[in-house]
C-alpha cells in the first residue's frame, strides 16, 4: 500500500501549476494572490518532498525540467477536470461571448482545427475571433483574450507563456530539382527566398532570415532579395508552391514536414527570443467565461506544443 500524499503537497501542486502555467514566479502569485516568495517557498518545499528540481531559473524566465514537464502532464488534466466539474455544480453551463484576438496564421492553422474541442466542452459560450497582425498593438477593452508572439512583455496586462518559437529554413522538394545542392547556407544565394515582413511587433522585414544566419555563424550570406508577404501562412504557401525557401515556424509548420510537402535542409533551428503568450487585462480571469477558454487554450497547448518544447 502506498504511503498517502500530505495534504501540504496538494496545495503545493495548485502553486506549481500556476507557476509551470506562466513560468513566472511572479505572474503565480499574481494569479494566486499570495507573494512571489511565498510561491517560491512552496515549490521549494514540493522539490525537496519529491527530491527533484521541477524549474531552471534563468536569468530573466523559468523552465521546466524534464521531471517538472512530466509532473505537469501527469496532474494538469486532472486538475483541470476537478475545476470543470466544479464549475459547472456551481454555475450551471457556462454562456455567453468571449473576445478572442489571434495572430491569422496561428488562428488558421493551430487554433481553428481544435475549437471543436471547445464547443464540445462548453457549448454555449460563442467566441467572437479577430484576426489581427503583431502591427497592431493590443489595446485595453478590445479583447478578452488575445495570442500574441512577442518577447513575453505586456505592460498593462497579464499573460501566460504557451510556447517558445524556433525558426529554421524550409522549402519544397521540387525546388531543389535541377539546382546546386542545398547543403551550407552558402548555397542559399543559388535559390530565391521568401520573407514573412511582420513577423513580430517591431520586426524588421529581414529579421528572420538574418538572426537565423547569424545564430548559426553564417551572416555573410546575402538574404535582402525575394519575395515578401505580410502572413507566416501565405509565406509557407509560397515555399510549398516552390516559389522559393522560406523561414518556418516550429510550432506552425509540423503538418507540411510531415506531408513531405516541405523539407527542412539544415539540421539547426534556433530560437527567436519569441514566445506565444495568451495576454489578457488584469482581472479578465475572474469572468467564468473568459476562464474557460483561458483554460481550453491552456490545456490544447499543453498538450500540443509541450512536446515540441522538450524537442528543444
Amino acid at each position: 500500500m502506498t504511503d498517502k500524499v500530505p495534504s501540504q503537497v496538494h496545495a503545493r501542486l495548485k502553486v506549481f501549476l500556476a507557476a509551470a502555467r506562466h513560468l513566472s514566479f511572479t505572474q503565480a502569485g499574481e494569479e494566486l494572490h499570495i507573494t512571489t516568495g511565498a510561491v517560491s517557498q512552496q515549490i521549494k518545499g514540493l522539490e525537496d518532498w519529491l527530491r527533484l528540481k521541477l524549474f531552471r531559473r534563468l536569468a530573466r524566465h523559468l523552465e521546466l525540467t524534464d521531471e517538472g514537464q512530466r509532473l505537469l502532464t501527469a496532474v494538469d488534466p486532472a486538475y483541470a477536470a476537478v475545476d470543470l466539474a466544479l464549475g459547472r455544480l456551481r454555475g450551471g453551463t457556462l454562456s455567453g461571448v468571449v473576445r478572442l484576438r489571434s495572430l491569422p496564421s496561428f488562428l488558421a492553422i493551430w487554433l481553428l482545427p481544435r475549437m471543436p474541442n471547445l464547443m464540445r466542452r462548453h457549448p454555449a459560450i460563442e467566441l467572437q475571433v479577430e484576426a489581427e497582425d503583431s502591427i497592431r498593438s493590443l489595446r485595453d477593452g478590445e479583447f478578452d483574450l488575445a495570442i500574441d508572439l512577442n518577447d513575453g512583455t505586456y505592460p498593462g496586462f497579464q499573460s501566460t507563456v504557451l510556447v517558445e518559437e524556433e525558426i529554421f529554413p524550409v522549402c519544397s522538394p521540387a525546388l531543389m530539382r535541377q539546382r546546386p545542392p542545398l547543403d551550407t547556407p552558402d548555397n542559399l544565394d543559388d535559390y530565391p527566398l521568401l520573407h514573412d515582413m511582420t513577423a513580430w511587433r517591431g520586426s524588421q522585414p529581414y529579421a528572420e532570415w538574418e538572426g537565423y544566419l547569424k545564430a548559426i555563424g553564417a551572416p555573410h550570406v546575402h538574404v535582402r532579395r525575394g519575395y515578401m508577404f505580410n502572413r507566416n501562412q501565405i509565406t509557407i504557401q509560397a515555399a510549398i508552391a516552390g516559389m522559393g525557401v522560406a523561414m518556418a515556424r516550429r510550432t506552425l509548420t509540423t503538418t507540411e514536414l510531415e506531408s513531405g510537402q516541405l523539407i527542412a535542409p539544415f539540421a539547426q533551428s534556433v530560437s527567436t527570443g519569441k514566445r506565444y503568450c495568451l495576454v489578457y487585462p488584469t482581472g479578465a480571469l475572474d469572468d467564468q467565461r473568459v476562464s474557460a477558454v483561458y483554460d481550453w487554450i491552456v490545456d490544447e497547448a499543453r498538450g500540443a506544443l509541450a512536446p515540441l518544447r522538450a524537442q528543444r
